[in-house]
Order: C-alpha cells, then sequence, then structure tokens
C-alpha cells in the first residue's frame, strides 16, 4: 500500500485516482463521477440489504445527500473499471451548529468483497482528504469493535438519538473535542 500522506495534496487538486496495492492487485480510489451514481445506488443497496441494523434507505440518503449539496466528498474504489466500493463524507452539526465536524458513511463494498481490505483503504483515504480539508474531525455511527482500529472514540461527549454511547463515535484531527447533541445533514436524518 502506497503512503496517503505523499499523494494527499495531489488528489485534493486533481480528481486522479489513488491506487492501493490490495491482496496482490491495485485499487483505484477516486472520486465519484456522474456515471457512477447509479451503480453507487445498486452498491449500497445490497451492502446494507443482510445488515439487521439497516432501515434500508442508505442509498436513497447519498441520493439526498447530493442533491442537498451536503455530500463533501464521495469516493469509489474501483478495480479494472468495476466499481467495488463507496464512502461518503458530510457535514455534521454538534448543539445546531456546524464548526468543521464531518460525518463518516456510509461506507459499502460488495457484500461477497467484504472483509478484504476495500472498505478500510476507503476510509483511510477518506479520513485523510476530509483532514487536509483543515476539518476539526469526523463523526460516525457504527460498530465500535470495527472503527476503534482507525482510532474513533466512543466515550458519551456525543449523543444521538438515544442511541448506546459507545457506537456514536468521533475521531479528532487536532487537539479539538466534540461535545453535545450530534445532528447529521438532512439527507441523513
Amino acid at each position: 500500500m502506497i503512503a496517503l500522506h505523499a499523494v494527499e495534496k495531489a488528489a485534493i487538486s486533481a480528481p486522479h485516482w489513488i491506487a492501493h496495492r490490495l491482496m496482490g492487485t491495485f485499487l483505484d480510489i477516486r472520486p465519484e463521477t456522474p456515471a457512477d451514481r447509479d451503480e453507487i445506488h445498486r452498491l449500497t443497496t445490497a451492502a446494507f440489504a443482510p445488515m439487521p441494523f439497516s432501515d434500508g434507505n442508505e442509498a436513497d440518503c447519498i441520493n439526498q445527500l447530493r442533491a442537498d449539496g451536503d455530500l463533501t466528498l464521495s469516493l469509489v474504489a474501483v478495480d479494472e473499471g468495476v466499481l467495488l466500493g463507496h464512502i461518503a463524507f458530510s457535514p455534521v452539526q454538534l448543539n445546531g451548529s456546524f464548526d468543521g465536524w464531518y460525518g463518516l458513511g456510509p461506507v459499502s463494498v460488495w457484500p461477497h468483497l467484504q472483509r478484504k481490505g476495500i472498505g478500510k483503504a476507503l476510509i483511510e483515504h477518506g479520513l485523510g482528504l476530509v483532514r487536509a480539508r483543515s476539518a476539526r474531525g469526523c463523526i460516525l455511527i457504527g460498530d465500535p469493535a470495527y472503527y476503534l482500529r482507525f482510532g474513533f472514540i466512543g466515550d458519551g461527549r456525543i449523543s444521538y438519538r438515544g442511541l448506546p454511547e459507545n457506537v456514536v463515535q468521533w475521531l479528532a484531527f487536532g487537539n479539538g473535542r466534540p461535545a453535545g447533541i450530534l445532528t447529521f445533514s438532512p439527507g441523513l436524518e
């Protein structure tokens, strides 16, 4: 896998792909294009269909974020022209105001390709790009056992709709620590 820090600035200024070495092949991670949108919808629907926590609207949420202008960063993982995964980032509010924090998610990988490092590569690359935008950090709702490996913390500083405190997680890019009531962009609410 190549070092992301060496290519982050280029990835922000130009919409070209970044290659990641993954299981003996290269995985291209690049910003979505309009031609990817239908496949992102199919992929997200398929990825979340077997999940017991899913309400089945994740793909529609991405479309709504895009329509509202709140899809800050939308990356796809591609191998030989085939879309394998997707990740979205959008602004979030704490206590009713935006203060440089972004929501991570949804993250989608085709079910038969999950647990092969595609989601991990998307998350690591996406976090690097959001950090380079001078963001304060990212917040997500997710499995603590999975997101701990990226440095996310679920310590009760942030609350969201009565969910258990360990699933409402944050990762600061500096010394700031978020606190308060979380509100996602309207497309995710």
